[in-house]
């Protein structure tokens, strides 16, 4: 017998009553199918651009924080005070990733420094690639730091005459890690979808998007 795979999903609301009466909805449409919510990860937040101000005239903290796919979303501000919602990488995945980073260095550690280097850049060029998003570049600099720490400290192990210093793994990080820097743009950027448009008598024929993709 197959038991369907949990899925997680996040729904925002203007109102607290509709937030409530979307749960109460969802949770008899599961019965339904012998399915339920999760207890202990299936809650209600006080979320968004007013919830700081508004928690604060009840006297209560800062808003409350919930992690998806490997992000901790947290209520911000930008550089001007405007409302910002930040991800960070969520405070678990860091530790995990360096802790099996350093166990596969034991086993590489005396191959040559440019396979080293090699592999490395990978393992850092991969972290980048799905946590390099705004916000989040204290995160790419402080996995920068420690792969390169951890590198030194690795590269001193295979001998006990190695003197590597941190001149010297600072320019061989700087010569095969890739250097931490925003890859994603900003939401606002990504779902801003321009239409260009259309006149039936443009010469241009009108295009239909379906399942299989773009047609005319």
């Amino acid at each position: 017998m197959q038991f369907p795979r949990a899925t997680r999903l996040i729904v925002g609301f203007e109102h607290e009553t509709d937030a409530h009466r979307f749960r109460d909805a969802m949770r008899a449409r599961l019965q339904e199918f012998s399915l339920s919510l999760h207890p202990e990860k299936t809650r209600l937040i006080e979320f968004g651009r007013y919830a700081a101000v508004r928690r604060a005239r009840r006297g209560l903290g800062k808003p409350e924080t919930f992690t998806f796919l490997g992000f901790t979303f947290v209520c911000g501000k930008s550089r001007r005070g405007h409302f910002l919602i930040h991800r960070k990488t969520r405070r678990d995945r860091m530790p995990n990733k360096l802790r099996e980073l350093k166990e596969e260095m034991r086993r590489r550690r005396h191959l040559p420094i440019p396979a080293q280097g090699k592999w490395l850049r990978q393992v850092v060029g991969g972290f980048f690639a799905y946590h390099a998003v705004p916000t989040n570049g204290r995160a790419l600099v402080a996995f920068r730091y420690h792969v390169t720490n951890l590198w030194r400290r690795s590269l001193r192990r295979r001998s006990q005459k190695d003197r590597t210093t941190w001149a010297r793994i600072t320019k061989l990080a700087d010569d095969w890690l890739p250097r931490p820097r925003i890859l994603h743009p900003w939401p606002s950027q990504r779902f801003a979808v321009k239409h260009p448009r259309w006149e039936p008598d443009a010469g241009i024929p009108h295009v239909r998007i379906c399942a299989g993709g773009a047609q005319q």
